[in-house]
C-alpha cells in the first residue's frame, strides 16, 4: 500500500482518538483528568497510616506556550478541538491517610524503564513488580516515617510490554497529511554467533523499518568501538525473524542472517516513519508535580516537591534541567529539590525526533547516542575547541526557579559515565566549584548498582581471591542524603558539604597516574569519554540527520586517585573503605581495553602476612576483631556527624563490616 495512503488512514485514526478524549473538562494547567483505578490501605512499617492509589493521568498541553516550545515535534502533534496536544501516563502514589501527618513534601521518582526503585533504595525494601503490597516491599518504612508522599509516573512510551511497567502514551508527529520520516539507529555487540537481532534496545519497542528494501537501510560491522565500519551486503541479511526451530518470518523490527551474525559490533541505520513526540515525557513529569503542588483539587496535595532519578532517569533529570522544564505552564518552580544518582555527566535520548530513551551510550553498548554532551556542569563554561559557552542550568535567568540539587555518583560513573566532567573544566585542567544550589557527592570505590551482601563463589575469577562484583552497600548514603535534601529544601538544615575528588587535594587523576597495588588485576587502559559529536545541522532543533554521528575530539575524563590498598580517595569513604579488609574497585576489566558495564571488583586482604600480596594483611592492620570493630564504630560516628549516614544506620554498617570480617576468617 502507498505510504501516503497509510499515513492518511493513520492520521484519521489518530485524530479520532484525540477528539474522543476532548470532552473531559480541564482540572489544572496541563493535567486534564486523574483517573484512580483503585485505592488500598498498605502496611508500611511506620507509625503513619498510608494508602496506595494507582491509575492514569491525562494531560492536555498547550503547544503555543513558550515553556512547551522545547518539546521537539510538538508543533506536528495532533491537536484536540481546543488546540491542545494530549497524552496520558500510568501513576502510583503512596500518601498518608491523615493529611495532618503529612510532611507536605512529595518525592517523585522518575521511573527507570517503567520500574519503581525508591522503596528499595531508601527503605531497604524488597524488589517487586507491579504495586507495593507486602511489608517487605516497604522495608523499614524510612520515607513513610518522615511523612513523605511518594509518586511514580510513567514518562517513557517504549518500555517493554509487561503490564507492571509504568508507561506513557504520547502522540505521533505528522506533518500535515505527510508522514514524518527519519533515520533511527540500532546497534548490537555480538559475542557468539546469532541468527536474529531485535532492533529495540533491551526488549524495548522499536521503530519499524518503513520499506525493507530501501537503499538507505545500511548494516555495518566493526571489530571494536572505534574501529572502521564495514558494510554488510544486503544479500547477507534481511528484515525477518528466525525462530528456534529455524522458521523465518518477515519482521519490521528484527534483522536476521541465515548464516548467522559473527562476533563483533553491528550497527543498523534505516528509514522509519511516524516518530513519537518523545519529549512529552519531560512535560509529563513536570506537570505531575505541578498538579500535586498547585491544584486545589489535587488527590495528593503537597507544598514542596523532590525528584529522584537513578542511572537512566538521573540522566533524564539532568536533561530536564538543561532544557528548562523546571518551570511549569504558569511560570512557577516545579521541583524544589533533586537527588540525581549515578548519572555521571550524561543526559540522553529524551527529546529528539526518533529518540530511543533506553539507549545509554555506554562503553560496551549502545554506542555514541546523544548522551554525553556538552555542557556537563551546572556552572556556565566555555569549550575552547567548539567555541560554545553553556551550562546545565544556564537557561534559568531567574535563580529562584532552580531546585536544590544533590548529584551522587559511585566510583563507577567516573570510569563509565565521565562523571569528572561535572566538576572540571572542559579541558580537564582545573577544578570547577558547584553552584550554591548544588552539592556533589562521590561514593568512593562503589560500583554502579548495589551488589549482594557478600561475595559469591559464582563470581570468583580464575585468579585466586578476586571476585567480579563489588559488594559495597552504598545505599546507606542515599538514605541519609534524601532526608538531608528534604531538610535542605524545607530550610530545617544545611546539606552535608560536597565531597568529591579534586585536583586541589590530589584526589583526582589521569588514569596514567593512577596508583594500584599489584593485586593480580591490571588497571584499565581506557576510561569512558564524551565526544564532540556531530549529529547534523538540525540537531539543535532535535532532528538527527547524521547517522552514525561524526566524532570529534574527546573531552578528557579523570578518575579518583587510590590509597595504598587501591581504594578510592576524595569522596564519601564508607566504613568498609575507612576501616578496610579488602580492595573495592568500582571497575572490572572486559578484555584488554574495555571495562565491564556497571560492575566492579572485590579483592580481600590476606589474613596474615604473605609475600604474594604487597598490601598489608589484616593481622598487620588490626590487633584483633575487637580493635577492628572499635575503629569501625568510630568511622561510622564520623559519617553520621558529617551527614553521610543516618544515626539509625550506624550499627547496621558496623555489623556489615563485622560480616565481612567473619566471611574472611571462615575456612
Amino acid at each position: 500500500m502507498d505510504i501516503n495512503i497509510i499515513s492518511k488512514l493513520f492520521v484519521g485514526l489518530t485524530k479520532a482518538l484525540f477528539i474522543s478524549m476532548s470532552c473531559v473538562p480541564a482540572v489544572f494547567a496541563a493535567v486534564d483528568r486523574v483517573d484512580v483505578h483503585a485505592v488500598a490501605d498498605v502496611s508500611t512499617n511506620s507509625h503513619i497510616a498510608y494508602e496506595r492509589l494507582h491509575g492514569t493521568i491525562y494531560f492536555a498541553f498547550d503547544p503555543e506556550l513558550p515553556v512547551n516550545q522545547a518539546i521537539v515535534d510538538i508543533e506536528n502533534a495532533p491537536r484536540d478541538p481546543t488546540g491542545r496536544v494530549r497524552a496520558s501516563a500510568d501513576f502510583v502514589v503512596l500518601r498518608p491517610k491523615d493529611s495532618s501527618l503529612s510532611a507536605q513534601v512529595a518525592l517523585l521518582e522518575v521511573s527507570n524503564r517503567g520500574g519503581q526503585a525508591s522503596l528499595r533504595y531508601f527503605n531497604r525494601g524488597s524488589r517487586y513488580s507491579g504495586l507495593p503490597v507486602s511489608e517487605s516491599h516497604f522495608g523499614d518504612g524510612l520515607l513513610m516515617r518522615h511523612g513523605l508522599t511518594l509518586i511514580w509516573v510513567g514518562w517513557q512510551f517504549d518500555v517493554p510490554c509487561e503490564p507492571w511497567r509504568l508507561r506513557a502514551t504520547v502522540p505521533i508527529a505528522i506533518s500535515g497529511d505527510q508522514p514524518v520520516t527519519g533515520l533511527p539507529r540500532a546497534d548490537w555487540v555480538v559475542e557468539q554467533t546469532r541468527r536474529t537481532l531485535a532492533i529495540g534496545h533491551r526488549n524495548h519497542w522499536a521503530y519499524p523499518v518503513l520499506f525493507a528494501n530501501d537503499s538507505e537501510n545500511v548494516l555495518t560491522w566493526r571489530a571494536s568501538r572505534r574501529a572502521s565500519r564495514e558494510i554488510v551486503p544486503q544479500s547477507e541479511w534481511r528484515f525477518s525473524k528466525i525462530s528456534a526451530d529455524g522458521q523465518e518470518r518477515r519482521s519490521y523490527t528484527h534483522i536476521s542472517s541465515p548464516a548467522g551474525f559473527e562476533p563483533g559490533i553491528y550497527e543498523l541505520v534505516y528509514r522509519a516513519a511516524h516518530p513519537r513526540v518523545v519529549g512529552l515525557g519531560l512535560a509529563i513529569v513536570r506537570d505531575t508535580m505541578a498538579y500535586a503542588k498547585n491544584d486545589p483539587e489535587s488527590l495528593f496535595p503537597v507544598k514542596q516537591g523532590l525528584a529522584f532519578g537513578v542511572s537512566q532517569t538521573g540522566r533524564f533529570l539532568r536533561h530536564f534541567l538543561y532544557q528548562g522544564f523546571n518551570v511549569d505552564e504558569t511560570g512557577r518552580r516545579v521541583f524544589d529539590g533533586m537527588l540525581i544518582h549515578s548519572a555521571g555527566a550524561g543526559r540522553g535520548s529524551f527529546n529528539h525526533r526518533f529518540a530511543q530513551p533506553s539507549r545509554d551510550a555506554h562503553q560496551n553498548s549502545a554506542f555514541f547516542y546523544p548522551t554525553d554532551l556538552f555542557p556537563f556542569s551546572g556552572r556556565t563554561q566555555r569549550d575552547a575547541i567548539s567555541g560554545v559557552t553553556d551550562g546545565l542550568l544556564s537557561v534559568y535567568e531567574d535563580e529562584s526557579l532552580l531546585p536544590n540539587i544533590m548529584y551522587t555518583n559511585t566510583g563507577y560513573e567516573y570510569w563509565g559515565r565521565a562523571a569528572s566532567l561535572i566538576h572540571t573544566s572542559p579541558d580537564a585542567k582545573a577544578d570547577v566549584l558547584p553552584l550554591p544550589n548544588e552539592r556533589i557527592y562521590h561514593i568512593a570505590s562503589a560500583q554502579h548498582y548495589q551488589e549482594h551482601g557478600q561475595p559469591r563463589d559464582s563470581d570468583k575469577l580464575v585468579v585466586d581471591k578476586i571476585w567480579r562484583g563489588n559488594p559495597s552497600p552504598f545505599l546507606v548514603n542515599l538514605r541519609a542524603l534524601i532526608i538531608g535534601l528534604k531538610d535542605w529544601v524545607s530550610g530545617d538544615a544545611l546539606p552535608p558539604v560536597s565531597r568529591y575528588p579534586r585536583y586541589a587535594d590530589d584526589t583526582l587523576t589521569d588514569i596514567e597516574e593512577l596508583r594500584l597495588p599489584d593485586v593480580g588485576i591490571r588497571k584499565p587502559q581506557v576510561v569512558h569519554v564524551a565526544y564532540r559529536a556531530d549529529y547534523g545541522e538540525r540537531f539543535k532543533k532535535g532532528i538527527i540527520d547524521t547517522q552514525p554521528p561524526h566524532l570529534g575530539e574527546a573531552f578528557p575524563s579523570r578518575v579518583p586517585q587510590n590509597d595504598e590498598l587501591g581504594n578510592e580517595l576524595g569522596g564519601i569513604r564508607n566504613v568498609w573503605i575507612a576501616v578496610p579488609i579488602a580492595t573495592f574497585l568500582p571497575w572490572n576489566r572486559h578484555g584488554d581495553f574495555a571495562l565491564t558495564d556497571f560492575r566492579g571488583t572485590f579483592i580481600p586482604l590476606s589474613t596474615a602476612i604473605t609475600d604474594r600480596d604487597p598490601r598489608p594483611s589484616v593481622s598487620e592492620l588490626y590487633q584483633d576483631q575487637a580493635k577492628f570493630l572499635d575503629l569501625s564504630r568510630r568511622a561510622a560516628h564520623d559519617l553520621v556527624a558529617a551527614g553521610y549516614l543516618l544515626a539509625e544506620d550506624a550499627d547496621w554498617v558496623v555489623d556489615y563490616n563485622r560480616s565481612l570480617w567473619e566471611w574472611l576468617h571462615t575456612d
